[in-house]
């Protein structure tokens, strides 16, 4: 059995994808198939893809159908840096262009945390080890 963490888009998932993948070292896109003409959803958006986060599968799709829901914080991806410096650029990058919900700081469950709603509304929460 193998459980693989699935976002739905509408319309930004290669974007999402690449902005992803350059964030964190050892992530790759594996496969990406796009809608052709006169398919469900707009020519050249992603019907399905597979990538890789420091080496942890994900799949998304560019949902066709507007659909009355987002992403949201009650779900988010828990990422434990080795070192400050890699918290310190995830969390900027991340941050930018989204919004902050925890700031990075000391807390009693962390010595350096913070925790980031990023551009496209996925929530990430980044600690170090």
């Amino acid at each position: 059995m193998k459980i693989t963490t699935f976002f739905m888009f509408e319309g930004n998932a290669e974007e999402a994808i690449n902005f992803y993948t350059s964030i964190f070292d050892n992530s790759e896109i594996l496969k990406m198939t796009r809608y052709g003409p006169n398919e469900a959803g707009p020519e050249g958006t992603v019907k399905h893809a597979a990538f890789t986060l420091n080496g942890q599968e994900f799949m998304c799709i560019d949902s066709h159908v507007k659909h009355g829901f987002t992403f949201t914080p009650s779900m988010s991806l828990y990422v434990t840096c080795d070192t400050e410096e890699q918290l310190d650029r995830a969390f900027a990058k991340l941050s930018e262009s989204g919004s902050i919900l925890m700031p990075l700081a000391s807390y009693p469950f962390s010595k350096k945390f913070g925790w980031v709603s990023d551009q496209f509304g996925i929530s990430w929460q980044l600690t170090l080890e």
